[in-house]
């Protein structure tokens, strides 16, 4: 009886220690085997009107009573500038009650010591009010993005763009007493070798 007693006793004993052996720590996974992480994402080209209404609201820390007068696109290194978008945006804002003009980029990737990643902001500069050939606008007049003024441009230039397929493209958004609000001025390769279209910025419509 007491051999009995005694197995029984052994059988509990290692049954508790193999049951602690099972949940004790893991071994640790070998080298190379941990989960790869995603390498960051390559910056890319944006359009237009995002960015210009996160530079705006930046710039009505500035002064409230802003308007805008111009936005323009440029490039950064390794950015694809392509369909309507950009890897640089550049506002002017003006304030009437400051006669003041301030300018606002926005750049996809940084560009040395001279443009940071986001929002730049420059220094304050005089502004004399508004001319025949630069008035300033609001809001609610720019409602056609850059992407589809290019689509709108592109249909109208697809003639010329055949014979120039590698020419550049630069937008420039703005106000004249040219049109009754402001338009997109969209031109490929030169002013003295290229070809402008004009695109109403509230309708999408080539006005020119």
């Amino acid at each position: 009886m007491g051999t009995k007693v005694l197995f029984a006793a052994l059988s509990v004993a290692t049954a508790i220690f193999m049951s602690s052996c099972s949940t004790g720590p893991q071994p640790s996974p070998k080298a190379g085997t941990e989960a790869k992480q995603e390498p960051p994402k390559a910056p890319e080209a944006v359009a237009a009107r995002s960015v210009y209404f996160e530079m705006h609201k930046a710039a009505r820390a500035w002064a409230p009573d802003l308007l805008a007068l111009t936005l323009k696109s440029g490039e950064v290194p390794n950015v694809k500038n392509e369909g309507g978008k950009a890897g640089l945006w550049t506002a002017v804002f003006v304030s009437p009650s400051r006669h003041e003009a301030r300018t606002f980029s926005y750049a996809a990737a940084a560009n040395g010591a001279d443009l940071r990643k986001g929002i730049n902001v420059s220094d304050k500069q005089a502004w004399n009010g508004a001319t025949p050939a630069s008035k300033a606008f609001v809001n609610a007049e720019f409602s056609v993005d850059s992407d589809a003024a290019y689509a709108a441009a592109a249909e109208k230039a697809s003639g010329w763009l055949k014979t120039h397929p590698a020419a550049k493209v630069t937008f420039t958004l703005g106000n004249s007493s040219r049109f009754p609000g402001p338009v997109w001025y969209i031109m490929w390769g030169t002013s003295k070798n290229g070809y402008v279209a004009y695109v109403d910025a509230a309708t999408g419509t080539v006005v020119k």
